[in-house]
């Protein structure tokens, strides 16, 4: 059995039965323990059958495994971070760029398993016919359109509020599409595949699903235009922001009651069901109690508070628009004492003697 030796003197092996793992020579003692490790666990995943190539951290290390045919050998390869590192025409087994400068990928480039360019915010091209395990473009706000050709299992677009259209060509199957308030989103492309999940919250301009679509596990509708569901979608779970609701709760909200609402255990829920009965038919159906009154240009304020048993209560000012005269509710922190507080915390300032506005509209 080859075996190395750490600093602490303590000889590190990896074996199983009468099979060996061999390790590259001339490792530095201080990274051998982590080594051997790595040949551990890469020839109980040969044991097992997995011969794909993957990463797994080791004490804050990516170590890039490939094992090959005739022996099992562990093969360092360098992490790319930089898009000055990319290379056209090159195939990738993982690449993190998050957060980078980045504005564009070179041509040719596939990522094996997984793609993750969140927040990279000067971001405005990707490659045409990207290949991709793993697309983790959420936060990219300077991108526009997304690559003819893309072929990909996830795909995370959330807030990407450019994206307006789809490419004409593409391939999304098999695993989860986010698009989290992707506000300019009005779509499906004709090419998605069967899914496994589907994140739409947030995506207001999304009036429909269309009668072809497949999902398996569950769809999330929160803040959509959507009202119902095709056939091909009898049965799959809904949720609102994560939260695992019914049909009645996402499509017939004025079906929900205020007793109903102060009656549910689950707090996660008890606010969804708020959210969809919406603040100004709970707080009035409810018997809400008046914390505060003033006035201001749009007329009379109120500060209203509601009980909520195992939760933080309900607090919510009422405010009326100068210029449309239209009534608002908006929610505020619950330990708010006033209506000059609450509207002062929605301007961003926590002390509201550091509110003066010159002229509401």
């Amino acid at each position: 059995m080859g075996t190395t030796s750490c600093r602490s003197g303590k000889v590190c092996g990896a074996a199983a039965g009468n099979r060996s793992i061999t390790i590259g020579a001339k490792i530095p003692p201080r990274k051998a323990c982590r080594w051997a490790l790595a040949a551990e666990i890469a020839f109980n995943q040969r044991k097992n059958g997995f011969q794909s190539r993957r990463k797994t951290p080791l004490n804050g290390m990516n170590i890039g495994r490939r094992l090959s045919d005739n022996r099992h050998r562990i093969q360092d390869e360098q992490a790319v971070n930089t898009k000055h590192e990319l290379k056209a025409n090159t195939s990738y087994q993982s690449l993190d760029l998050n957060g980078s400068d980045v504005e564009e990928l070179p041509d040719g480039i596939s990522v094996q398993f997984r793609l993750n360019l969140a927040n990279c915010k000067r971001l405005t091209k990707l490659p045409e016919h990207l290949s991709v395990g793993s697309l983790n473009i959420s936060g990219c706000t300077s991108l526009e359109r997304l690559p003819d050709g893309l072929a990909a299992s996830f795909l995370d677009m959330s807030g990407c509020g450019q994206i307006e259209s789809w490419p004409k060509t593409g391939s999304l199957a098999a695993g989860r599409l986010t698009a989290r308030d992707c506000v300019g989103m009005t779509e499906l492309p004709s090419w998605l595949g069967r899914l496994s999940q589907l994140d739409l919250a947030g995506c207001a301009a999304v009036q429909r699903l269309p009668d072809w679509l497949e999902v398996s596990s569950w769809i999330d509708v929160a803040g959509t235009g959507i009202t119902s569901l095709p056939h091909s979608l009898d049965g799959v779970g809904l949720r609102w922001r994560g939260v695992r609701i019914d049909e009645r709760i996402a499509f017939r909200p004025t079906e929900i009651s205020a007793a109903e609402v102060l009656g549910e255990k689950n707090a996660e829920l008890r606010r969804v069901k708020m959210e969809r009965m919406g603040y100004d038919r709970f707080l009035d159906d409810a018997n809400s109690e008046i914390l505060d009154t003033d006035t201001d240009p749009g007329g009379e304020r109120k500060l209203l508070r509601v009980e909520l048993d195992d939760d933080e209560p309900l607090i919510c000012v009422s405010v009326v628009c100068p210029s449309t005269k239209r009534l608002y509710l908006i929610r505020v922190p619950p330990d708010t004492k006033t209506c000059g507080a609450a509207i002062a915390w929605t301007a961003g300032f926590d002390d509201p003697n550091d509110y003066a506005p010159l002229i509401e509209t």
